[in-house]
C-alpha cells in the first residue's frame, strides 16, 4: 500500500514547521502528526468518520532524532499504524460499526500481528528471495560475483515497478491511488503555509519527495550498492544476509529520503528525488473533490490534536 515515510519532526532548512506525512487508506487518509495521528475515511452515506490518537511513547523520543537509528524505528512505526489504519477504516468504509477504542483489542491486535507477519514474509519472498532464485539460473555464466549482485537488484527494481504499475490496474487500488495523491497535495499545502480549502490543495502535485513509494525506490537502489558487495555465497546465506541488512539499508534509505525533502530546491535535492517523484505518477492519481476533502479532514484532525497540551492526553501503547 502505497504510504508516506515521513515523520512528524523539525523540518529542514526548507520549513521551520514540523514535517506531518501519512498513508492512504480504503477510502481515507491517515496523517501521522507530531504527538498525535489522525484517521479520516468516507462513509458509505457520504459522511466522513474522522478521529485522531495519540502517537505511543515507543516511536516517539530522543531516539526518534538519532541518524540511522531513527530510520529502523520509523519504519516499525509507519508498518504498524498503517497496518493499524487499513483495518479500521476498511470497517468504517463498509459501513459496519467502529469500535470506540480504535479496534484495539487483544485479539485484534493478535489478527494485525499475524497479518503484518504474513506480509512481511511475503514481501521478503517476492522482492529478495525471488530475484535471488532468478539470478541463480545465470550464474554459472558469470565470472564476477559483483556482476551477478547487480543482476540480482535490476531484476528486484523491475520486480518493484512491474508490481506498483500492474495492481494499479484493479478499480480499488486507482482509488488508494488517488487518495495517496489527496494527502500528498494536502501535505505539500500544509508545508507552504496555505489554507488548507479544496482549490488550493487542487493547486499541488500529486508526487511528493518523502513519499514511501520513493522509500520503497531507494531501498531497492541501496540494497543493489550494498549487496553487490557480499561476494557470492551459497544460496541459505545469501538470502540471510539479505534479510539480516534490511534494517541497515532502511536507515540509510531514510536517511536519503529525509535529506532530499529537505533540501528539494537544491539541485542535489532535485536529484536524489527525481527516481521517486516519477515512481509516483504510477502511485498516485488525481483525486476528485471528495477525496480531497477526506485529506482535508484528515490533516485538519492531525494539526488540531497536535496543538492541544500533551499533559491532557493519555498515551495508550500500540
Amino acid at each position: 500500500m502505497a504510504r508516506s515515510s515521513t515523520d512528524a519532526q523539525p523540518a529542514g532548512p526548507q520549513s521551520a514547521r514540523p514535517l506531518y506525512g501519512g498513508q492512504a487508506v480504503i477510502e481515507g487518509v491517515m496523517i501521522r502528526g507530531v504527538r498525535h495521528y489522525s484517521l479520516a475515511v468516507r462513509r458509505p452515506d457520504g459522511d466522513i468518520f474522522c478521529d485522531t490518537e495519540p502517537v505511543s511513547t515507543r516511536f516517539s523520543g530522543r531516539v526518534r532524532r538519532v541518524p540511522m537509528v531513527r530510520g529502523v524505528l520509523i519504519l516499525a512505526e509507519t508498518l504498524w499504524y498503517g497496518m493499524k489504519s487499513l483495518q479500521r477504516s476498511a470497517i468504517i468504509a463498509a459501513g459496519e460499526a467502529d469500535s470506540p477504542d480504535g479496534s484495539d483489542s487483544a485479539a485484534s491486535k493478535w489478527t494485525m500481528g499475524v497479518t503484518m507477519a504474513i506480509a512481511l514474509a511475503l514481501g521478503i519472498g517476492i522482492f529478495l528471495v525471488l530475484p535471488l532464485l532468478a539470478v541463480r539460473l545465470i550464474d554459472p555464466f558469470l565470472e564476477s560475483s559483483v556482476v551477478s549482485n547487480l543482476i540480482e537488484g535490476v531484476i528486484r527494481l523491475i520486480i518493484l515497478v512491474a508490481y506498483v504499475a500492474g495492481i494499479s490496474a484493479m478499480k480499488d487500488i486507482r482509488r488508494v491511488y488517488a487518495y495517496h495523491g489527496a494527502e500528498h497535495m494536502a501535505v505539500h499545502t500544509y508545508e507552504a503555509g496555505q489554507e488548507l480549502t479544496v482549490d488550493n490543495v487542487r493547486r499541488h502535485p500529486t508526487p511528493h519527495p518523502r513519499c514511501g513509494t520513493a522509500f520503497l525506490l531507494t531501498v531497492a537502489v541501496v540494497s543493489v550498492l550494498v549487496f553487490a558487495l557480499l561476494g557470492r555465497p551459497d544460496l541459505e546465506w545469501r538470502i540471510l544476509s539479505r534479510i539480516a541488512l534490511i534494517p541497515v539499508v532502511a536507515a540509510v534509505s531514510y536517511e536519503i529520503i529525509r535529506f532530499a525533502g529537505a533540501h528539494r530546491r537544491a539541485w542535489f535535492g532535485k536529484a536524489l528525488a527525481a527516481p521517486g517523484l516519477a515512481l509516483q505518477l504510477i502511485t498516485t492519481r488525481q483525486p476528485d473533490e471528495d477525496q480531497i476533502q477526506v485529506a482535508i479532514a484528515a490533516m485538519e484532525a492531525a494539526l488540531a490534536a497536535d496543538n492541544q497540551p500533551p499533559s491532557q492526553v493519555a498515551d495508550p501503547q500500540p
